[in-house]
């Protein structure tokens, strides 16, 4: 595993911006965020012009998947810049992002990128992150929060600055992998790893979809490089994580180690 940093972002050259790239952003009670974070990719759309969004929704009580047909209709114009994908119901993160990500894939997208509809990762960094799977040719690129020059919000306290860093030594030490943010959800995919992963073959309902990702990646022998990135607290709403969460969360690391062992 590689690490990449870049001091200051420079423009991507015309044929790699115009590289099919949809955003993945799952949504449950998102209508305080959802405008916002639309507008904002929305507007890298000179920057990155092969950007596009697909909302996830999981039948959010809110509106929140009303909310999010009404800006694709204002933002599709011309061609189509943003898509929406209902579910009848909220069965976890982690499903929900496999099934936009799956669809993402069936619809051209030859990278996907997961991103939270809280405003907690930086649209700013997408065209880095691009630009380095582009130049690097890894399977999987990593916003990450623990390589050199990434950050966690001044808003988090010690106690959860080190539950999180915790998680990560966790997971990677059952794992065996040197990625220093394996439990991060702002990660750049390409298709062909995607589909080399076999996303119906995942079994994480909640978080922990991010580490069996990755994990999954490495264990086909993609290439996983990070770059940092300053993480962001949300500002409105309420976060998702519960107990039965960070249970499975605990406890998947083993799972996948063990079903790994007993491959060989």
């Amino acid at each position: 595993m590689l690490t990449k940093t870049l001091e200051s972002p420079t423009p991507l050259p015309a044929a790699w911006a115009d590289t099919a790239l949809t955003v993945v952003m799952p949504t449950y009670n998102e209508a305080g965020n959802l405008p916002r974070m639309t507008e904002t990719l929305m507007a890298l759309g000179e920057e990155l012009p092969g950007l596009s969004l697909l909302v996830v929704d999981d039948s959010s009580p809110d509106g929140t998947g009303d909310l999010a047909e009404s800006l694709a209709e204002r933002y599709n114009t011309g061609r189509t810049r943003m898509r929406v994908l209902h579910r009848t119901e909220k069965d976890g993160l982690g499903r929900a992002y496999a099934a936009g990500m799956t669809r993402a894939v069936e619809n051209g997208a030859a990278y996907v990128l997961q991103m939270d509809a809280d405003g907690s990762h930086p649209a700013g960094k997408i065209a880095e992150l691009l630009g380095v799977a582009l130049s690097t040719g890894a399977g999987v690129v990593v916003g990450s929060r623990y390589v050199p020059g990434g950050s966690l919000s001044d808003t988090w306290g010690a106690h959860r600055k080190l539950l999180s860093r915790w998680a990560n030594t966790y997971a990677s030490a059952i794992l065996g992998t040197r990625v220093r943010d394996i439990t991060g959800g702002f990660n750049l995919w390409r298709a062909d790893t995607l589909r080399a992963i076999d996303l119906a073959s995942v079994g994480s309902a909640g978080y922990s979809f991010q580490v069996e990702m990755k994990y999954a990646a490495l264990r086909r022998g993609f290439g996983v490089m990070e770059v940092p990135i300053h993480f962001e607290d949300r500002t409105v709403g309420e976060s998702k994580m519960n107990f039965a969460v960070q249970l499975e969360s605990m406890a998947m690391p083993w799972k996948l180690r063990a079903a790994a062992r007993g491959r060989r």
